[in-house]
């Protein structure tokens, strides 16, 4: 029955996270729909094949041929005739992929061959967005040379497109990517001279090659890439020993990470010679299909972020805004973090408590929400024998309400509700232990050191706060995606704006270092408090932090920075969510992103630096960051401007 069930389980994750498969031939079939039907008896999807007939002569050879001279009268037609096309019309269009000549030559030296060129592809697409193709297939770049021209003419028609994708075949050529990553280096020259404005209408289909690069970050930078398609030729297949086409283990890994990552189309092709004994029309279809079937089983913390990847969120405003009842509701269901809070309570009363004493350990909840945290408290006194009064402190006036509930069918005697901000309630007396869940995506990015540094008087001399300390991290990252996604707002504001995002189509370009950490209590308060001084700054709060990231393994590019934090609730147990450490099924805090206004470039075995602040006034605190990148001499390659001076854009009131 176990078996049974988590098959069933895999069925129905499988059928929301399935590609669809594609037949491409460059033959022209005068028939196209009996091409279609008999492609989609075999299990393909759609179809990828010539708009344009072979017959339809059109580019001028050097030698300014008789026979070519006869063809020229096309250059002065704006229209196809039915007989010049293999797609005669919108009928089949949701069911085809365009696919553009092979013989564009836009970086030709003879300026004949390079018009003609430009006036076919434009004629090809004029026609693919009139019939409303979903893509077009641009032949692969040239490896030498310039791609100014073709990026001039490709982003022309860019701005001509709104249904139809432009996919530039790029071939993951193993040699290619040992002498210098040259397959993205070339779609990346492409991508940098295209106007931003309309590079969401560009993307990459990737052809994969029967040797892979072994670097698996040369692998993992594609994830970042808008790659709308995977073509997987029939001779990239390999037999397996009954003789069926399989592919090798680690094109499986990786086409699975693209699955599972990107959900492209997958485009095979089957090969005019047979290769494969026992293989037939449908068999490369067919595996496609069967390793889409078995991706990884998800796990709780995936099923939940389904629907969040990428997305951008604005970070929480807690002491601006009440929080939703919704929201907390969400924050609630999280099946790691209460255990470690409950836990972390549980030892901290160990520790403090000798087994049998009367003592009344007095805890302040403080930001109490709809109660989960005192839940936990009172679980971990009756698990550990100890007693304990809760005060339970909380702002939101109609999360009070449900607190009021709460303690009347729950809690009783055992818990004080007190409706006050931490920062300013006077309490009758001092605690053993504080309370909080204040934390942010960045540690302290929701202004736990403020509130913190307000409920310090809380606490006894040798009391404990939970948590005791935090750390943030930062580290460089890539996301053609959620740059583009920034860059629809065309504004400043938004990219001097730090979000919550669920990071999945990105690549991290060098593992995260930390920046600083908040301790609690906080030592120098302390030591100012007993000396009957009285803070009125939130100085002590500022932080500079600077970071290399030194040899970079590869030419990259960088669209901006990547935030974790990792905590310390008590002793042994923490939380966390940077990425190498992150707490097993935990879905409370997604990354934060720090994006850059203009994407930087990063070369082989430069370093990139990186400047962060996190600033205060009277009011609000923000943060502020910069990017340089240096070579390997110590010289400067590229810098950005510092981001969000003086909080302009983006902060978080007091």
């Amino acid at each position: 029955m176990g078996g049974s069930s988590q098959q069933q389980q895999q069925q129905q994750i499988d059928v929301s996270r399935m590609c669809g498969v594609g037949l491409m031939t460059t033959d022209h079939y005068d028939d196209l729909p009996n091409f279609i039907q008999q492609a989609e008896e075999a299990g393909h999807e759609f179809v990828v094949i010539p708009i344009s007939h072979p017959t339809f002569r059109r580019v001028l050879n050097e030698n300014n041929s008789v026979e070519t001279q006869a063809h020229e009268a096309w250059k002065e037609r704006p229209m196809f005739n039915i007989k010049d096309l293999v797609i005669k019309s919108a009928e089949w269009s949701s069911r085809v992929v365009g696919l553009l000549p092979n013989w564009i030559q836009l970086e030709s030296s003879n300026s004949d061959i390079k018009l003609c060129s430009e006036i076919a592809l434009k004629q090809e697409i004029d026609w693919a967005c009139h019939i409303g193709l979903p893509g077009v297939l641009f032949p692969t770049l040239p490896k030498k040379g310039s791609l100014k021209n073709t990026a001039r003419v490709i982003q022309r028609l860019l701005k001509s497109m709104t249904i139809t994708q432009l996919m530039v075949q790029v071939p993951l050529t193993y040699k290619e990517n040992i002498q210098g990553n040259l397959p993205w280096k070339r779609w990346n020259q492409l991508r940098a001279l295209c106007n931003t404005e309309y590079q969401h209408r560009l993307s990459v289909a990737l052809e994969i090659t029967p040797e892979l690069p072994s670097d698996e970050l040369l692998l993992n930078m594609w994830i970042a890439e808008p790659v709308k398609a995977v073509i997987v030729r029939g001779e990239t297949f390999v037999p397996n020993a009954k003789g069926y086409p399989v592919l090798p283990k680690p094109h499986q890994r990786f086409l699975q990470k693209l699955m599972d990552k990107l959900k492209p189309d997958f485009i095979v092709t089957v090969p005019n010679t047979p290769l494969h004994e026992k293989a037939n029309p449908s068999s490369y279809c067919e595996y496609i299909h069967y390793l889409n079937r078995h991706l990884p089983l998800q796990t709780e913390e995936e099923q939940f972020a389904t629907g969040y990847h990428d997305y951008l969120q604005a970070p929480l405003q807690p002491l601006m805004d009440n929080l939703e009842n919704q929201t907390y509701e969400v924050f609630e269901k999280d099946p790691v973090k209460y255990q470690q809070y409950e836990k972390a309570v549980y030892k901290a009363l160990l520790d403090r408590v000798e087994h049998g004493s009367d003592y009344v350990t007095t805890i302040m909840v403080v930001g109490a929400g709809r109660g989960p945290l005192v839940d936990r408290c009172l679980q971990a006194a009756e698990k550990s024998e100890r007693k304990v009064f809760i005060y339970a402190l909380e702002k939101n006036p109609n999360a009070f309400v449900t607190l009021q509930n709460k303690k009347t069918q729950q809690w009783g005697d055992r818990v004080e509700l007190v409706f006050a901000d931490m920062r300013q309630w006077n309490p009758p007396k001092q605690c053993d232990i504080l309370v909080s869940e204040l934390l942010g995506s960045f540690g302290d990015n929701e202004l736990s050191p403020e509130c913190l540094d307000g409920a310090q008087k809380f606490i006894k001399e040798d009391g404990i706060s939970i948590p005791a300390s935090y750390t943030s991290y930062i580290s460089p990252l890539a996301s053609s995606r959620i740059f583009g996604n920034i860059n629809l707002y065309k504004d400043i504001k938004h990219f001097e704006t730090p979000y919550v995002v669920l990071f999945q189509q990105v690549c991290e370009l060098a593992a995260p270092q930390s920046l600083w950490s908040f301790k609690h209590p906080n030592d120098a308060l302390s030591e100012k408090q007993k000396k009957g001084q009285h803070i009125n700054t939130n100085l002590h709060n500022v932080r500079h932090a600077h970071v290399e990231f030194k040899q970079m393994k590869h030419d990259m590019i960088m669209h901006g920075l990547a935030g974790y934090f990792e905590c310390e609730l008590y002793g042994d147990v923490t939380l966390s969510i940077l990425p190498s450490t992150h707490s097993p099924n935990m879905f409370s805090w997604f990354p934060i992103f720090f994006p850059l206004q203009k994407p930087v470039q990063v070369l082989k075995d430069s370093t990139v630096s990186v400047d962060f602040w996190r600033l205060t006034d009277e009011s609000k605190i923000w943060f502020e960051w910069s990017v340089s990148v240096e070579n390997e001499e110590g010289d400067m390659i590229s810098t950005s401007t510092i981001h969000n001076a003086n909080g302009r854009s983006s902060y978080v009131g007091l």
